[in-house]
């Protein structure tokens, strides 16, 4: 991959890369520091890439990798609170505020699936595959998490 080939893929893919390394990890530092060895990767590939879906999806697979190496690593002990996480980004709402807190407080095996899904827009058996799932496992993942969310959302909506 020659030298502009690469900064056009890390200014198309880097704010995606980080969203993914953030809904793992849960730290913005730890995010970036993903996101920075996604992109050493890249860098250093020598995969010839077939189109840019194939590219897209080799990124998301790494970045997806690697957050799953960060946060199984033995010193990744310590936690951030989810306030503190949800200090680290804007939200224009306080709906947006209840939901990030609801989706971050989702099981890790619920999170990622749930941000591919709807926030990227990838279909359940894209993901499944980014995320190394059977399409049946990454459907029922998906289907747990909504539950859960709806329980959890609607019962701060009663509680206020």
């Amino acid at each position: 991959m020659d030298d502009s080939a690469f900064q056009e893929a890390a200014r198309r893919y880097g704010d995606m890369v980080y969203r993914v390394a953030f809904h793992s990890c849960k730290n913005r530092a730890d995010a970036e520091d993903i996101t920075q060895n996604v992109f050493l990767k890249l860098y250093r590939t020598q995969t010839v890439f077939e189109s840019e879906e194939h590219l897209r999806r080799w990124v998301i697979r790494v970045a997806v990798n690697e957050s799953k190496k960060l946060v199984g690593s033995a010193w990744f002990r310590r936690r951030v609170s989810l306030e503190e996480a949800a200090q680290a980004l804007p939200f224009e709402s306080e709906e947006e505020s209840s939901l990030f807190l609801a989706v971050m407080e989702l099981p890790k095996k619920y999170r990622v699936p749930v941000y591919l899904y709807y926030y990227e827009g990838y279909p359940a058996k894209e993901a499944a595959a980014l995320c190394g799932l059977k399409e049946s496992t990454m459907q029922t993942r998906l289907q747990r998490a909504r539950e859960k969310l709806k329980k959890k959302l609607c019962g701060q909506e009663r509680e206020s």
